[in-house]
């Protein structure tokens, strides 16, 4: 089993930054894909940033430019640093993980999610 945990959401002003974590543990071969996702309310989640074992990233276009995200590969993590905060930036931000077996299986996990409100 492979359990997820996020910190760092919180309010902040717009203009103003925050940093999202997500550490993984568990049963854990290999990590391919980590990547953020977001919840906006009455909207669907949705994709906000992607990055790969090698470390290639992809961001949705509202995003590029402020935000980044990263990983530490040696301690299973992966972090979303947000700045120029927009209040369209509101949501509950997700992180998603690929976990590999050693079978070559492969599964995605969840996180919990966690709150980020920007004021305007």
């Amino acid at each position: 089993q492979v359990q997820l945990v996020e910190s760092g959401g919180g309010l902040v002003q717009a203009g103003g930054s925050l940093r999202l974590s997500c550490a993984a543990s568990g049963s854990i071969f290999s990590i391919n894909t980590m990547a953020w996702y977001r919840q906006a309310p009455g909207e669907q989640r949705a994709l906000v940033a992607t990055i790969t074992s090698a470390g290639s990233t992809y961001y949705v276009n509202s995003v590029k430019g402020r935000f980044t995200i990263s990983r530490d590969n040696a301690k299973n993590t992966v972090t979303l640093q947000m700045n120029s905060l927009k209040p369209e930036d509101t949501a509950v931000y997700y992180c998603n993980v690929q976990v590999v077996n050693r079978d070559a299986t492969a599964y995605y996990y969840w996180g919990q999610g966690t709150q980020v409100t920007v004021s305007s």
